[in-house]
This record gives structure tokens, C-alpha cells and sequence, in this order.
């Protein structure tokens, strides 16, 4: 590092979209230092198995906190009386619950099953908008260690949310047709056995198509987002240099450039705002899509 000059490396990118040890600068490092030697103590599972306390975690927990803090809040008039009427908070808990009850589940699963799956729904769209929301909230770069993060631009935590899918689409079939009766349903009925030799392979293939479809659409737009800002915020170094920096460090920026950027930047977060909120529902929407298409094998 040189003056004011900042080394061009990955770095730059790197540490606010993917996972890192909690620095010992960081609000989370006695968290994370407690429990990563607890962790080594008691283990049984082989190290690679292990989970131990990173930036992605410690971001999970405050989502899931979140999550939880503000739904016992919005519901606990209704605890104590059912018949309470809506007020502040409350009533945007009652709109959205109708919202996804009647938008999303009964058309694609049915009224019959609507109270058996809208809780999974709506629990899936709310943890998955505060995991993409707190990505945007500047103040948590200061207690994620190396930078803030949205939990769900990690592959393992969207392959974690495509998992209980996968295991509800299972049980919806099973509750429906018996398990022996979810498993026929997957193959159409009067099929010629020589199509069979195709289309069983095909079936199985398409059991975990579904859940990585949900894995990569929800991780790989969430992590786009946060790329395509912070290379919008190096433009104008790059405009600003006279060819190719040096031993990797980062010219002077061009400052009018730099303003530009800042506004476009700041167009590119309300649009994250609006990218949080469509990947929540669209989540939301295919996993019940592919519940329902189990109930209703014969359509």
C-alpha cells in the first residue's frame, strides 16, 4: 500500500459476498471464540463436517431474530384475543398472511390444505426478505467481521431453505396418496413400459432439478446485486487511471465520476430493495407450486 493508494486485488469484492472467519475486531468474535472452542471440545463429526461461527452464521441469527422477535410482536394481541383487531404492525402481519394464503397458496394448493401450508409459506418469505434485507443495513459491516453480508447470497443457506422443500413436497404427497401413492404418482399412469426406461431416469433427475432451481435462482441473484454495486463503486478509479495500475495498487479516483456512481449506486438500492422483496416471493411461490403439484398429482 503506497499513499492513499489501495491494493486492486479481490479482496475488494470478495469479503461482502462470501463467507469469512469473524475477525477479532469484531462484535461477534467472543461469540464466535466461545463457541468454535466448544465446538472443537464436543465434536463428534469429522472437520469437514463441522459448522463453525462465521460471518454467515452470525448473520443467520440476526435474521432468524429478527424474524422471530417481529412475528411474536405483530401476533401477541391475537394470542390473548382472537378477535382483536389489527392495529400498526399487526395488520401488515394480517395483510401479508392473506396475501400469501390467498395469492399464493390456494390457487396452487388448494383451500382444502391452505391452514396445513401457509405457516411453512409465509415463515419462508418473511426469514428469507429479513436474510435479504439485513444484506442491505450499512451498520451491520461493523459487527459481521470483514464486512456485512446477506446470508442468502450463501449456496448453503439457500440449499438449506431448498431442503425443507424438498422434504415438505415429499410429505404433502404422502399426507395426500399414501407413500407408496406419491411415489406411483410420479409416473403417468397407462405409460408404455419401453418409455419407462426413459422416463423413470427423467422423474428422479427432476426430484432435485426443483430444489436446486430454488437454491441457484435465490443465491445467484442475491449475490449479483452486491457485485453489480460494488463494481459500479470501481469505475471511477478505473476511469481515473492513466492504463494499467501498477504492483496491484488502485490509482486516484476520478471524482466527478465518482459522483455518478454514488447516484447510480444509490438507484441500485432501492432496486435491491425491490430484488429482495420478488426473490422472497418468488421462493415462496415455486416451493408452493411444487407442494401443490404433489397434492394434485392428476392434474
Amino acid at each position: 500500500m503506497a499513499g492513499n493508494n489501495r491494493e486492486m486485488n479481490g479482496d475488494l469484492i470478495r469479503h461482502h459476498v462470501t463467507d469469512a472467519q469473524i475477525s477479532e475486531n469484531s462484535f461477534w468474535y467472543p461469540i464466535s471464540d466461545f463457541l468454535n472452542n466448544i465446538g472443537q471440545k464436543v465434536s463428534f463429526l469429522p472437520d469437514w463436517m463441522s459448522i463453525p461461527f462465521s460471518k454467515h452464521v452470525a448473520m443467520l441469527w440476526v435474521a432468524a431474530i429478527f424474524t422471530m422477535g417481529i412475528s411474536l410482536w405483530a401476533t401477541r394481541r391475537y394470542r390473548t384475543n382472537k378477535a382483536a383487531q389489527p392495529k400498526g404492525i399487526s395488520h401488515i402481519y394480517e395483510l401479508l398472511l392473506e396475501f400469501i394464503k390467498n395469492d399464493i397458496i390456494i390457487p396452487n394448493i388448494g383451500l382444502k390444505d391452505a391452514k396445513r401450508w401457509t405457516p411453512l409459506a409465509a415463515s419462508f418469505f418473511i426469514f428469507i426478505l429479513m436474510c435479504n434485507f439485513i444484506g442491505l443495513i450499512p451498520f451491520f459491516e461493523k459487527l459481521g467481521g470483514g464486512g456485512g453480508a446477506t446470508p442468502t447470497g450463501n449456496f448453503g443457506v439457500t440449499l438449506g431453505l431448498a431442503t425443507i422443500t424438498f422434504f415438505a413436497i415429499i410429505i404433502a404427497g404422502t399426507l395426500k396418496h399414501g407413500f407408496i401413492g406419491h411415489w406411483k404418482n410420479m409416473i403417468p399412469h397407462g405409460v408404455p413400459a419401453p418409455v419407462l426406461i426413459i422416463l423413470i431416469p427423467i422423474e428422479i433427475i427432476g426430484m432435485f432439478v426443483k430444489p436446486m432451481a430454488l437454491t441457484l435462482r435465490l443465491g445467484a441473484n442475491m449475490t449479483a446485486g452486491h457485485i453489480g454495486m460494488l463494481a459500479i463503486f470501481g469505475l471511477p478509479y478505473l476511469i481515473g487511471s492513466q492504463g494499467v495500475p501498477s504492483e496491484g495498487l488502485l490509482p486516484q479516483p476520478s471524482w466527478g465520476f465518482a459522483i455518478i456512481a454514488v447516484m447510480l449506486n444509490v438507484g441500485v438500492f432501492f432496486l435491491e430493495i425491490i430484488v429482495s422483496l420478488v426473490q422472497a416471493y418468488v421462493f415462496t411461490l415455486l416451493s408452493s407450486v411444487f407442494i401443490g403439484m404433489a397434492i394434485h398429482a392428476e392434474h
